[in-house]
């Protein structure tokens, strides 16, 4: 049995974890496995990335995989295909091409008769004067002005027609735009598998020397990433006037354009980031003497001699030319012009640098998927020459680091072109010096060395690839352009206060895990989860500063007693199930204490009045004392008690000869223990007022101030 008649097992998206941009999608699979333990899992999405499919085994006891690789197929789009949006979009168009071509046709028509116009005939100098037909003339424009009246009539017929089709054809291109990208795009549909290969123990049906697992019932998990994932928090909080505590839904904006729709899958939220390395350094011991331990085999193999020889063939035969081109007509070959000239000659051939041979001890399994017994011998030298060109000098062959699989460096550029005869061959420009490459073998990278994804270059490459093995994912533009549609998402513009959850999560990682099941197709639109509900401490209290302004703001302490931080966001108010408004909830730490502002409290009124008295004090009058007195009034107009606090702010003394004293009943906050930090001279006066209740606030400063002193640039009365 081969991969391509290996049995296909369908799999289901079970669950999705979506972190600060891409996301880690599990499937899940059961089947029984043949005797050679290959299997085909289907239902992949085009745009994963395949270094990151993992396959595990999770009920199945003694059988594991050994091999996890992804492959991609495509064939034609069946008649029954959904595709009903793109024929749509393209059955619009061919109409909007065609009202397009009747309403230019009927401007023609329209152009034509607005031309029409009397021509008198050519009269001879020995005729006499004629009199002129003017009910001919009359004639003609009468007949003018009744066809462009009929023209236009049926122009404004076209024009309505045309704009209906326009409209109809914006619709179709947003509605297809909008659309799931599950369903495939073109004409020909590409899906995307796994080819697993399973060993282990089997449970006694199947071949037990083969070491298969013998036609027992499996159960695996797939885990890939994919990127075009993207989400953002948002709150809902529900409060009840005069209640100490609330409920604070936490709710997650969800935007992906992967390839294929979640539908029923088990929703995680990560803010971590998906493409950062999590692997550990290896620190290796650096040792002084003559001996070393033998190094790894890095599984490279050089390519063999005469590779350049291969293609002698094909340069022979001439590299393919475009079609000839017709001559224009009335030109002939050899002509009176003279004669054509002939074609200039091709310009010499670049000379690619060969890589010279490395002392480099063999290691089992070759670039070229065998050793070197496949190639009839121990592997030759490959400091070959190519074959000899028509240039005037070649450069030396630097020592490259690259073999077979294009690991090297650029190739050497191309020689000049020999000089015109009679003129003197121009100075050639001095090649810049090529680095000093590191000693030691080559170290090829994880793409490099998975043979099985290697593609052979053709003869028509150039840059010194033909004949050469490199990596296909770059040759991929499919995939390209679905990773490329893919990461459009995380340029969508955000809902209003919304943050994303790397700027607000800081240096720390959370996630949170949706309490039920929910769908989300590939549109690249926000679609709303809700995650589960937090629960949180919650006060109402009422804030104001009369001396900037006469207004009493209402407020929600929030208190975050979970082990979870709170990610900043849009959070909806809702205060005795009615809708209040819409905040910005900032980022809200385990423990942490922060306010939400919900506006003025209209039922609340506070003024201010303040009285200033200069005077002098001292033995000989020599201090200037500046007496300010504050006095602020509270009434409580709401149906329940409230708790307010009114900020006042004393001036702050740098010097240490003028001095500040209050007396006044307000008090210091200390920064730390509220919701918020405090700017110095800050005083709070918390009151708690009755249903109905007022009270008066009363407080002061003196400010003494040396006679030699003065006060420079600020209010002295405020």
């Amino acid at each position: 049995m081969t991969a391509e008649t290996a049995p296909r097992w369908d799999s289901t998206l079970d669950s999705v974890v979506v972190y600060a941009q891409g996301a880690l999608c599990r499937r899940l699979v059961r089947g029984s496995v043949p005797t050679d333990g290959r299997v085909r899992v289907t239902g992949l999405p085009r745009s994963l990335d395949p270094a990151s499919l993992r396959a595990t085994v999770l009920a199945a006891a003694g059988v594991r995989v050994t091999e996890a690789r992804v492959e991609v197929e495509a064939e034609p789009l069946g008649a029954g295909a959904p595709d009903v949006l793109r024929r749509e979009v393209e059955r619009l168009r061919d109409a909007h091409a065609a009202a397009q071509g009747r309403r230019n046709r009927q401007l023609g028509l329209i152009e034509e008769i607005r031309a029409l116009h009397p021509v008198p005939p050519e009269r001879n100098p020995e005729d006499p004067h004629r009199r002129t037909a003017v009910d001919v003339w009359l004639e003609l424009a009468d007949f003018v002005d009744g066809r462009l009246t009929g023209l236009h009539a049926r122009l404004a017929e076209l024009d309505e027609a045309l704009r209906h089709v326009e409209h109809e054809l914006g619709v179709a291109t947003d509605r297809l735009s909008r659309a799931s990208t599950a369903a495939p795009s073109a004409h020909v549909e590409t899906t995307v598998s796994a080819l697993l290969t399973l060993d282990g123990a089997g449970d006694g049906d199947g071949d037990a020397e083969g070491g298969g697992p013998g036609g027992g019932e499996v159960e695996l998990e797939l885990e890939y990433g994919v990127p075009g994932a993207v989400w953002v928090p948002a709150y809902r909080l529900i409060h009840g006037q005069g209640n100490g505590d609330g409920r604070l839904v936490l709710r997650a904006s969800v935007a992906q354009r992967t390839g294929e729709d979640w539908t029923g899958v088990r929703i995680a939220l990560a803010t971590a980031d998906l493409r950062r390395r999590t692997d550990l350094p290896r620190l290796r011991s650096v040792r002084i003497g003559r001996r070393q331990p033998a190094p790894a085999p890095s599984g490279w193999r050089e390519p063999p001699a005469g590779l350049a020889d291969l293609f002698a063939g094909y340069e022979a035969a001439g590299a393919r030319r475009p079609a000839p081109t017709a001559l224009p007509a009335g030109v002939r070959v050899g002509s009176a012009a003279g004669p054509v000239p002939p074609p200039p000659p091709p310009p010499a051939p670049a000379f690619v640098p060969v890589p010279q041979s490395y002392a480099a001890p063999p290691a089992p399994g070759g670039a070229y998927g065998g050793s070197p017994e496949t190639f009839g011998g121990p592997m030759p030298d490959f400091a070959q020459s190519a074959p000899a060109q028509p240039v005037a000098a070649r450069p030396a062959a630097p020592r490259s680091r690259a073999g077979a699989m294009g690991f090297g460096g650029p190739p050497a550029a191309a020689p000049p072109a020999p000089a015109a005869p009679g003129r003197a061959a121009p100075p050639a420009p001095a090649a810049p010096a090529a680095p000093e490459p590191a000693a030691g073998p080559p170290q090829p990278s994880g793409a490099e060395l998975d043979y099985a994804a290697l593609v052979l270059c053709g003869p028509d490459e150039h840059g010194g690839r033909r004949g050469r093995l490199f990596p296909d994912s770059a040759l991929d533009p499919v995939a390209a352009e679905h990773r490329r549609r893919a990461d459009a998402v995380g340029r969508l513009p955000l809902p209003g206060h919304a943050v994303r959850p790397r700027e607000s999560a800081g240096s720390f990682d959370h996630r949170f895990d949706a309490a039920a099941r929910a769908d989300i197709p590939s549109d690249g639109t926000w679609h709303t989860v809700t995650v589960g509900e937090i629960p949180v401490g919650l006060r109402t209290e009422y804030v104001c500063v009369p001396s900037v302004e006469p207004t009493v703001y209402a407020t929600l302490v929030l208190s975050n007693a979970t082990d979870q931080a709170l990610l900043a966001g849009p959070v909806e108010v809702s205060v005795d199930d009615e809708f209040l408004l819409t905040a910005a909830l900032p980022t809200l730490a385990p423990g942490g204490v922060r306010r939400v502002g919900l506006g003025p409290a209209e039922g609340i009124r506070v003024t201010r009045r303040t009285n200033l008295r200069e005077s002098t004090a001292g033995l000989r009058n020599n201090t200037t004392v500046l007496d300010h007195q504050v006095h602020v009034e509270l009434a409580n107009r709401l149906a329940g008690p409230v708790t307010v606090e009114v900020h006042e702010r004393v001036p702050v003394s740098s010097e240490p000869d003028v001095r500040v004293e209050e007396r006044a009943t307000w008090t210091t906050p200390e920064d730390g223990t509220g919701p918020e930090h405090h700017a110095p001279g800050i005083r709070v006066w918390r009151v708690d007022l009755p249903a109905g209740g007022q009270v008066a606030l009363d407080g002061g400063y003196e400010i003494r101030i040396p006679a030699g002193k003065a006060l420079v640039g600020g209010n002295r009365r405020s």
